[in-house]
C-alpha cells in the first residue's frame, strides 16, 4: 500500500521544474496594497494582478509540493521512535501524497498557461486559478485524516515534543495555504460585477466584528444542536457600529471554532445536570492599538498539563472522529470536535495579518480565548508565506 513518489507519477522534467521554482524568492503583499490596488479593479489592474499571480503562485505551490514529497519519508525513518505500525504510515502517506499530487497538478496547470498579454488571457487565467482553488478545497480534511491515522496508530506514551517536526511542517503548510487562497480569492472576487458594499475583493473595509461574531455563533450553535439536541446561549457584548478593515471569512472561521469548542465543553459538562447551562460570552473591544475578541465559557477548562499541547495538530480533548465515523473522508458534515485542528489553524489565521490567539484556562471552571488584531498596523502586514 506504499504511496508512489512524485517521480513515478509525473515527468522528470516537471519535477525538476518544481524544484527550480521552489527555490525562487516569494513576493510579499500587504493588506493595505490589496485594498488600494483592488479599490479600482480596472482591466489594466486586473491584467497586472493576473500577470503577478502567473509568476507568484507557481513559487508558492512548488514549495508546498516539495515539502509534501519529503515529509512522509522523513517520518518513515522514525518508526522506532514513534512506534507506529507500518499500516498507519502507509495510509498516512497515501493521503498526504494525494494532496501532493493536487499541488503538482496545479503547478503544471500554472506553468502550462501561456504568458498573459491581454484581457482575454487574464479572464481565462482567472477561470483556471478559480478551478485550482476548488481543487484544493479538501486539503485540510485530507491532511487531517492523514495525521489522525498517524495518531490512531501511535504509541500513547509518545510525548508531543517528539513530534515537533510534524507540527512545524503543518504550521508552514497551512499558513502558506492561507496565503495562496487569499491571493487567488482576492483576484477572482475583483471580477465580481456587483461587489457587496464596502468590499474590495475578500477584504471588507468596514467589517463589524460584532456582526461576524453573531453569524459565527449562530453557525456553531446549529452544529451543537445537531450533535446534542440543545445548545447553550451565546451572549455578545460590544458596539455593533464599530468597524475595521479585515477579511470577514477569516474572522468567521476563528470565532466559529472558538465558540464551537466552548459550546461542546459547556454542553458536555451540564448535559446530565439539573442546572441550566451557562451562556458563552463574547466581548469585542476596540482599543487604541488592538481589536480584541474574548470568548469565555464555564465548561470546566483544560488541565494545566494539557495547555502546551492545545496548539498542536495531534491533540484534542474530544473523541477521535475516526472512531465515530468511518466515512469522514467523503462526508460533507462538520463534526463538533476531535481532529485537533481548530485551535492551531485559527491561530494561523489570526497571525496571518499580524494578530494572535491566546488561551487561558481555569481548570474546574472554564476557559478564556483571546483573539487580538493589530489595529494600527494590520494593513501594513505583508503576506510572504
Amino acid at each position: 500500500m506504499a504511496a508512489k513518489k512524485a517521480s513515478e507519477s509525473f515527468s522528470k522534467t516537471l519535477i525538476e521544474e518544481v524544484h527550480k521554482w521552489g527555490c525562487m524568492k516569494q513576493t510579499g503583499v500587504s493588506l493595505r496594497y490589496m485594498m488600494e490596488f483592488g479599490s479600482k479593479p480596472t482591466q489594466r489592474n486586473l491584467l497586472i494582478s493576473g500577470q503577478f499571480l502567473h509568476k507568484e503562485l507557481p513559487i508558492r505551490i512548488a514549495r508546498r509540493a516539495i515539502e509534501l514529497e519529503s515529509l512522509p519519508y522523513g517520518l518513515s525513518e522514525k518508526p522506532a521512535v514513534l512506534k507506529v505500525p507500518s499500516f498507519f504510515y502507509a495510509l498516512m502517506g497515501l493521503l498526504l501524497f494525494s494532496v501532493r499530487d493536487w499541488y503538482l497538478d496545479s503547478f503544471r496547470d500554472l506553468r502550462s498557461f501561456p504568458e498573459i498579454k491581454d484581457t482575454n488571457d487574464e479572464r481565462e487565467f482567472t477561470q483556471m486559478i478559480k478551478a485550482i482553488k476548488v481543487r484544493h478545497n479538501n486539503v485540510v480534511p485530507m491532511m487531517a485524516l492523514g495525521v489522525q491515522q498517524l495518531k490512531k496508530g501511535m504509541d500513547p506514551k509518545i510525548v508531543y515534543e517528539d513530534l515537533d517536526e510534524i507540527h512545524q511542517f503543518l504550521d508552514r503548510f497551512y499558513m502558506s495555504r492561507i496565503g495562496i487562497r487569499m491571493l487567488i480569492g482576492q483576484h477572482v472576487e475583483l471580477h465580481n460585477p456587483n461587489p457587496p458594499l464596502h468590499c474590495v475583493g475578500y477584504i471588507h473595509t468596514k467589517m463589524s466584528p460584532v456582526e461576524v461574531a453573531q453569524n459565527a455563533s449562530e453557525d456553531a450553535r446549529c452544529i451543537c444542536l445537531r450533535e446534542y439536541g440543545s445548545a447553550p446561549e451565546v451572549n455578545i457584548y460590544g458596539d455593533p457600529k464599530f468597524t475595521f478593515p479585515y477579511v470577514p471569512t477569516h474572522l468567521h472561521l476563528m470565532v466559529f471554532e472558538l465558540v464551537k469548542n466552548s459550546l461542546r465543553a459547556v454542553q458536555e459538562r451540564y448535559m446530565d445536570s439539573d442546572r441550566v447551562a451557562p451562556p458563552i460570552r463574547i466581548i469585542v473591544a476596540d482599543g487604541i492599538e488592538d481589536v480584541t475578541i474574548k470568548v469565555s465559557d464555564e465548561g470546566g477548562g483544560i488541565p494545566r498539563s494539557g495547555l502546551p499541547k492545545i496548539f498542536t495538530y495531534l491533540y484534542s480533548t474530544a473523541r477521535n472522529p475516526l472512531d465515530e465515523h468511518s466515512d469522514l473522508g467523503t462526508a460533507d458534515t462538520v463534526t463538533m470536535a476531535g481532529y485537533g485542528y481548530g485551535l492551531p489553524i485559527s491561530r494561523l489565521y489570526a497571525r496571518y495579518f499580524g494578530g494572535d490567539l491566546q488561551i487561558i484556562s481555569m481548570e474546574g471552571y472554564g476557559e478564556c480565548s483571546l483573539l487580538w488584531f493589530d489595529h494600527l498596523n494590520s494593513c501594513k502586514i505583508k503576506v510572504k508565506l
